[in-house]
């Protein structure tokens, strides 16, 4: 790590921070609002949507001026059409997230931001090339196969971080550990990736100085657009890094299967797929009893561990990891299901 690294680092924080409040006040000026109109809304009064574009800006601003000032991001593997593909898939996501936000687009419409996003990002060529087998070896991947895998995982990443965005701080802070987890990898001798660990770094920095204010009591929320904006970022640093997929999937393996579980079971209740509900863990939690900022705390210690873990462990182990954790989350959903109903 650099000593200049501080200064893109440093930007992409204090223009988050400034950005916030002028996002902030342009939601309340033209009434961008989350109200709390339904029962699965715990909020008490109306909150500004829309921060989540303070982080899509401050992001490509410090990676565009680094780029251009120092020509650093393309010296390595990163090639200047995945930046591109970077920029113009978020501009489509906080674009559909605004129009989400102000006019409460159906399902089947706001769909539509995600899938364009992954076919620019495959289009352009952010993609699988290889992927490490778990049991041993490289796998190498087929382009038409590369893009329909980077489509799916895309998808996956985007609607993992959407339906996460339950709690003040939840979403933002998971992804938070996941990009730096992806910096610090990106920084160890056995990948040793420079461009990605800085990348990394500067995303990290911009949802840290949205977090500031949307920690409990949130002043503002992300939007759909930054919620998913989230998940496209994390999603696409994987692929970038050299398919750092176990990575992603281990930090953000407790809200994905979750999302797995909630669909299962809407599923089989013959319930709509999509219809917003509180049948995620974290809702459940609250509902329960638990406080806001207890939430938070399960949740960033259980990805800042497998996190962490991902420092250490081989592919192999990585995948045991996930088996156990499915199996875990399994058994204490069905858990919590069943005193969750009891009570109700």
């Amino acid at each position: 790590m650099e000593f200049w690294w501080i200064y893109p680092i440093l930007g992409s924080v204090l223009l988050s921070l400034s950005c916030v409040e002028v996002i902030r006040r342009f939601a309340i000026r033209f009434h961008i609002i989350d109200e709390p109109s339904s029962p699965r809304k715990k909020h008490l009064k109306g909150i500004p949507l829309g921060g989540g574009a303070a982080i899509f800006l401050s992001f490509f601003t410090l990676l565009f001026i680094t780029e251009f000032a120092t020509g650093f991001f393309t010296m390595g593997a990163i090639e200047r059409s995945q930046l591109i593909a970077l920029g113009l898939g978020g501009i489509v996501l906080m674009g559909m997230g605004f129009l989400d936000d102000k006019y409460d687009l159906p399902p089947k419409i706001a769909i539509w931001g995600p899938v364009a996003a992954s076919l620019i990002a495959a289009f352009f060529g952010i993609g699988f090339e290889k992927v490490t087998n778990p049991l041993g070896g490289i796998l190498l991947i087929d382009a038409w196969m590369s893009s329909l895998i980077t489509f799916m995982w895309l998808l996956v990443m985007m609607y993992t971080t959407k339906l996460l965005d339950g709690l003040d701080g939840l979403a933002s802070g998971v992804t938070v550990i996941g990009t730096t987890t992806i910096a610090f990898l990106a920084l160890s001798s056995t990948f040793y990736q420079p461009d990605v660990a800085l990348m990394s770094f500067i995303a990290t920095a911009a949802i840290l100085g949205f977090l500031v204010w949307n920690l409990p009591p949130a002043s503002i929320f992300l939007g759909d657009g930054g919620s998913v904006f989230l998940g496209y970022l994390l999603g696409a640093l994987a692929i970038i890094s050299g398919s750092k997929v176990m990575t992603a999937l281990l930090v953000m393996a407790v809200p994905l299967l979750d999302v797995i579980f909630v669909i299962a079971q809407r599923y089989y209740k013959k319930q709509s797929v999509v219809v917003g509900d509180r049948a995620h863990l974290h809702h459940k939690l609250v509902d329960s009893g638990w406080s806001t900022r207890q939430v938070l705390l399960l949740y960033y210690c259980v990805a800042l561990a497998f996190g962490l873990l991902t420092l250490v462990l081989e592919s192999w182990q990585k995948l045991i990891a996930i088996l156990l954790l499915f199996t875990l989350m399994l058994i204490g959903t069905l858990y919590i299901n069943k005193y969750y109903e009891k009570d109700l």
